[in-house]
């Protein structure tokens, strides 16, 4: 398979740097081969296009983030603390990765609708892990019985999002995983029972 290749992993993390520091649009194949260390045709070996490569970075970057989130839901701990435990995955991920988070907060969001629609169907994954602790929470008694779990998840991946491109807007000047606990708890009094 493609993506257990070295290759692939180089031209993956090639295309977050040369997008984060170029834009989508000005971020050429050519940019990316030579970033990755590869010939331009060997970007074709792994990827039909330019879009297709960047919804192989969404699919590649959001799988860690989806990896460390059903390995919270899964845990033995109040739905609460699953909660604060995504938060700070998902501030700490895009704060070791600085390029990451600019690819993920300002240039996916300037893609063409096809490529917003394939993202999309990627995230659907993060947000069915966040429903699962929402779930789990008014289950245990532990969030609000009448919580509408559609708007509750909307403010919840919606704050850590505005959170996480502000910090990226503002050239990362203020210490992305110090917001951990204050939006944990912003969130919590929310939908708490």
């Amino acid at each position: 398979m493609k993506k257990e290749k070295p290759k692939y992993k180089q031209i993956i993390d090639a295309a977050v740097v040369v997008i984060a520091d170029n834009g989508y649009h000005q971020a050429q194949v050519s940019k990316i081969a030579k970033q990755a260390g590869v010939a331009d045709g060997t970007i074709y070996l792994y990827f039909k296009n330019k879009e297709d490569i960047l919804i192989s970075v969404f699919q590649e970057k959001m799988s860690v983030f989806i990896e460390g989130l059903q390995e919270i839901v899964v845990k033995e701990a109040p739905a609460s603390e699953k909660l604060e435990f995504m938060i700070t995955n998902h501030f700490s991920v895009l704060s070791k990765d600085k390029y990451l988070a600019r690819v993920t907060q300002l240039e996916l969001r300037q893609s063409n609708r096809d490529i917003r629609l394939k993202i999309n169907a990627v995230l659907k994954e993060y947000l069915d892990q966040l429903d699962a602790i929402l779930e789990e929470g008014v289950q245990t008694g532990l969030f609000a019985k009448d919580m509408d779990l559609r708007l509750a998840r909307q403010l919840i991946f919606g704050t850590i999002d505005e959170v996480t491109t502000s910090w990226v807007m503002k050239d990362h000047k203020f210490d992305l995983n110090s917001q951990s606990s204050k939006v944990y708890q912003l969130l919590l009094n929310g939908i708490k029972a």
